[in-house]
C-alpha cells in the first residue's frame, strides 16, 4: 500500500492533488486543519492536511472505494508514522498512550514565537494576540523599557498559548505581575536593615529627602522602639535645618549640624550609644560632580553606613540615570522613590532597579509624617506599575 501526506489550502484542492497522483480509488485515512505560512513562520493561516493511501489488492468492501466516498469515511485518528508501520507490515500497533496535556505542536509554536522575538529584537510593531498586546501596551504607557517588555512578553505569550488563548484580563495581569516580580526577586528590597548604625539619605534637590528621612526615623522609633539621632550636613538651606529640628523635637531625638568632616566625626562619637543615626544631606544639583565630591569631604562613607538614593518619580528617567551615574563613586544600597501620588507612571522604578541591579527600600506617596511611606517589595513594585491598588 502506498501512503502519502498532502497539504493544501482547502479540502477540494487537497482531493485534487490526491486524485492526480493516486487516482480515484485512493482512500482518505485522515484529514485535519493545520496552520502554515504566516508572519516569519508565526501567526499562521489555516490549511488542510490529508493522509491518503492506495492499494489495489486491499478488500475495500467494508470501506469506501473512491475518494468521493472516502471523504465521508472517518477512521480512528492515529499518528501518521504509526499508520505507515501498520499498513506496510500488517503488525498490530501497541495501545496508543493518552496524549500529553501540552500538545507538541503548541510547544513548537511557542518555541517559534520565542525565536521570532529573539530574531526581531523587539515586540514593538509585531502583531500579537489583542489581549496580550493590550497589556504590553500598558507597560509601554508606564514607560517600562522596551528591552524589559520584550523579555516579559516571551513569558506572557507562552502562558497565553498554553492557556488555550482564552485567558481573562485578570489572568494576564497576574502573569505580568509574576514575571516582573521574578525579574526583581534577586535584588534586595525593604527598608532599614538594622545591620548598620548609620542610615544616609542622598539625592538631588526637591525630591523630599528630609521628609522621607523623618518618616523612616519615626517608623524606627514608634514601631521598632529604636534609639535614633539625626545628623544634617545640609548647611546650605536654613529651612531644611529647621525642618529637621522640628521633626527631631516631635520624635524627642537629638540632632547635630555638621559643616565639615571634623564635625561629622564629633557627632558620630557623640551618638555612639544610639541604635541608628540618620544623616540628611544637602539637596544640590548632583549633575555637577563637584557636589558629589563635596559630600565625601563631609561624610565618612564607611562600612557601617547604609545609603539610600532618593529619586522622585516625577523626574525623567534620563535624569534619574544621570544622577545615579554621578553617585557611582558612592555605594548605593537601595533606591527610595518619592512622589508616587504626583504621577501615574511608575515604570522607571522597574527600569532603574533592573539596570543598576539595585533594590528599592521605600516608596512615598504624600507629605504626612510618619505616614505616607511604604516598605517596598517586588510585589508592590509590580502592582503599582500594573495599576493594582497598593495602598490601604
Amino acid at each position: 500500500m502506498k501512503v502519502k501526506k498532502y497539504k493544501a489550502s482547502s479540502m477540494p484542492e487537497a482531493m485534487k492533488q490526491v486524485r492526480a497522483e493516486l487516482g480515484s480509488d485512493a482512500v482518505i485515512l485522515n484529514s485535519r486543519v493545520i496552520q502554515t505560512g504566516g508572519f516569519m513562520g508565526f501567526f499562521k493561516k489555516n490549511s488542510i492536511e490529508v493522509i491518503a493511501a492506495i492499494d489495489p489488492d486491499t478488500d475495500m468492501t467494508q470501506k469506501p472505494t473512491s475518494i468521493e466516498k472516502s471523504v465521508k469515511y472517518n477512521p480512528p485518528v492515529i499518528k501518521t508514522e504509526e499508520s505507515i508501520v501498520e499498513l506496510k507490515t500488517g503488525n498490530k500497533l501497541p495501545p496508543v498512550a493518552a496524549p500529553p496535556t501540552v500538545d507538541g505542536d503548541l510547544i513548537r509554536e511557542i518555541s517559534q514565537l520565542k525565536d521570532l522575538l529573539k530574531s526581531s529584537g523587539s515586540t514593538d510593531g509585531i502583531p500579537l494576540p489583542e489581549p496580550v498586546s493590550r497589556h504590553l501596551q500598558h507597560l509601554r504607557n508606564q514607560d517600562v523599557d522596551q528591552t524589559i517588555i520584550d523579555d516579559l512578553s516571551s513569558v506572557i505569550l507562552e502562558k497565553w498559548y498554553l492557556s488555550g488563548a482564552a485567558a481573562s484580563a485578570e489572568e494576564i495581569i497576574g502573569w505580568c505581575g509574576s514575571a516582573i516580580q521574578q525579574r526583581l526577586n534577586g535584588l534586595s528590597f525593604g527598608g532599614v536593615s538594622f545591620k548598620k548604625r548609620f542610615v544616609n539619605v542622598i539625592g538631588p534637590t526637591g525630591v523630599g529627602k528630609t521628609t522621607t528621612l523623618a518618616k523612616i526615623a519615626a517608623d524606627c522609633v514608634l514601631k521598632h522602639q529604636k534609639r535614633v539621632a539625626f545628623i544634617t550636613t545640609d548647611t546650605y538651606r536654613i529651612a531644611a535645618i529647621e525642618q529637621l529640628k522640628t521633626y527631631a523635637k516631635i520624635l524627642d531625638v537629638p540632632i547635630e549640624v555638621c559643616y565639615n568632616m571634623d564635625d561629622f566625626k564629633g557627632a558620630t562619637e557623640k551618638f555612639a550609644d544610639f541604635d541608628l543615626v540618620f544623616i540628611d544631606t544637602a539637596g544640590r544639583n548632583f549633575r555637577n560632580q563637584k557636589y558629589v565630591n563635596d559630600l565625601k569631604d563631609v561624610i565618612d562613607f564607611n562600612e557601617e553606613m547604609e545609603t539610600f538614593l532618593v529619586l522622585a518619580l516625577t523626574s525623567k528617567q534620563k535624569d534619574m540615570e544621570e544622577i545615579r551615574n554621578q553617585f557611582s563613586l558612592i555605594h548605593i544600597d537601595k533606591f527610595i522613590f518619592t512622589k508616587l501620588d504626583e504621577t501615574s507612571v511608575y515604570g522607571s522604578m522597574l527600569n532603574m532597579a533592573d539596570k543598576y541591579t539595585t533594590g528599592i527600600a521605600y516608596l512615598t506617596n504624600g507629605q504626612d509624617v510618619p505616614d505616607d511611606i511604604i516598605g517596598a517589595s517586588p510585589e508592590i513594585t509590580a502592582n503599582s506599575i500594573l495599576g493594582v491598588h497598593i495602598y490601604e
